[in-house]
């Protein structure tokens, strides 16, 4: 996702016009947003990094486990097959000792090739797209704020993912 500003402020709403944007925007960067979603618990989280790579998504596994389930036993995970989404991303970021540790806490599957519309993850992400991305945000630390607050709502509203062929 790329962080957006604008180069010259809107124009303000009045009766019978509504606020006008210039086209014309600075890039001011880009992000990575990582769902994680328990769609028959109507949770989910998303947090913002500067980059998406086999490392960070490491620390978000590592974090599911020991923050978000640290008294689960095992945790069901269900990945798409984009490249970091592979056990070795865990020995990439971590000692043996403790990517061992998490795996052995993880239950992985992936869905079909071609078949991301099985993701549960897409689903919310869809969502999140439309209802927290559809306007420009001027950089990551906005943005990290304005996902977690999307995150919120949705959890206190229990808004859960009906997925059912």
């Amino acid at each position: 996702m790329e962080d957006v500003k604008e180069t010259r402020q809107p124009i303000p709403m009045e009766p019978g016009q509504p606020e006008r944007f210039d086209y014309e925007y600075e890039r001011a960067g880009t992000a990575a947003n990582f769902m994680t979603t328990e769609p028959l618990g109507a949770w989910r989280k998303v947090n913002v990094r500067d980059t998406r790579t086999a490392i960070d998504l490491a620390h978000e596994v590592k974090e599911l486990l020991d923050v978000d389930y640290p008294d689960a036993k095992k945790v069901t995970l269900v990945w798409d097959n984009l490249n970091t989404h592979v056990p070795a991303s865990l020995y990439k970021a971590f000692e043996p000792a403790e990517a061992r540790r998490l795996l052995d806490r993880l239950e992985i599957h992936y869905t079909p090739k071609h078949g991301s519309w099985l993701n549960i993850a897409e689903i919310e992400l869809s969502v999140f797209t439309r209802q927290c991305l559809d306007r420009r945000i001027p950089d990551i630390g906005t943005l990290r704020s304005e996902a977690k607050a999307w995150a919120n709502r949705r959890n206190a509203a229990q808004c859960g993912v009906n997925w059912q062929f």
